[in-house]
């Protein structure tokens, strides 16, 4: 048996990348689609694997335990999950203001999905050169907004090259994922960072201000400064997956640090008595978004809902 990482997943084919350097793409065993694995794609790019190479299409045979991996719904309605990469040492969320738009109720299930997996993220607003004097205004308040839970942003253009330096100190020496939805300028900004991939790129539609999905596939790559990157396509929606609604608020770091003072240990923090989020939710020391993202979680669990 040999080792290795797999750094890219068509679906069908991984391929996989030796301690020797040497790259290779591999099938897999049947058997791991038949072990009530409820995912899209039981291998994920990150995942280091064992396989067997004594025949002419090499074979995964194991896959070694993951240190994390960040999960998602793989679309409305469905119970199953697509593990949208593993073994990471932190997500790089790239959103805009506008050009399209990223809604906080999507930055906010992205960042709980991340909690509840305990992988760190930090925000990167792109786009900055296309912002009119209200759209900078909100950019400030999101900024203030995550910055004062603990979320480190940083504000770019990977058009005029701005902030590019800072990005690139976050990722140095680490595995990074980006993610965000299709035409926030993922591929623009990973050409810009590691030159010579060679990405494809596409303008946001005119008339929709939506994306168009260039990267079809999750792929690593090495980069020449330290570390590697995660490419992967862009996602419309996120829904979470596989949370107690009991717990969701534990991965609002805001909530978790007030819920010890609520009345009751179970609050839910929606119609108890004495509840200490609402509180500071009246009070203006919890932000109405991110109340607002925390009930479309729960509002989720019930009626199984998929939202942006």
């Amino acid at each position: 048996m040999k080792k290795g990482r797999v750094i890219k997943n068509t679906g069908s084919w991984y391929t996989v990348k030796t301690d020797e350097s040497e790259i290779l793409n591999c099938k897999i065993k049947g058997k791991f689609r038949l072990k009530g694995i409820k995912t899209t794609n039981p291998v994920a790019v990150g995942d280091w694997v064992e396989f067997d190479d004594s025949d002419e299409t090499p074979v995964i045979s194991k896959i070694l335990d993951r240190n994390n991996y960040i999960i998602r719904k793989s679309s409305n309605l469905s119970k199953q999950a697509q593990i949208i990469a593993a073994n990471i040492d932190q997500t790089l969320l790239v959103v805009t203001i506008n050009y399209p738009m990223t809604t906080t109720t999507f930055i906010d299930r992205y960042l709980a999905a991340a909690k509840a997996y305990s992988i760190d993220v930090k925000i990167i607003f792109n786009k900055t050169d296309r912002y009119q004097e209200e759209e900078l205004d909100k950019l400030d308040e999101l900024i203030d907004l995550y910055s004062s839970i603990g979320y480190e942003c940083c504000a770019i253009s990977a058009k005029n090259n701005d902030g590019i330096d800072k990005v690139k100190e976050l990722m140095k020496d680490k595995t990074s994922l980006f993610s965000g939805h299709s035409g926030v300028g993922k591929s623009t900004l990973i050409n810009i960072i590691q030159p010579g991939l060679d990405l494809r790129t596409k303008e946001i539609s005119d008339s929709h201000k939506q994306g168009k999905h260039t990267t079809t596939f999750a792929e690593m790559f090495e980069l020449d400064f330290g570390g590697y990157i995660i490419d992967t396509p862009g996602i419309r929606g996120f829904g979470t997956f596989d949370m107690d609604k009991s717990e969701i608020s534990h991965y609002f770091v805001e909530f978790f640090e007030l819920a010890d003072k609520c009345k009751f240990n179970n609050c839910m923090h929606i119609n108890e008595p004495q509840c200490a989020v609402k509180e500071a939710l009246e009070n203006g020391e919890i932000h109405f978004s991110r109340y607002e993202s925390y009930l479309s979680m729960i509002d989720e669990g019930d009626m199984g809902k998929y939202r942006l």
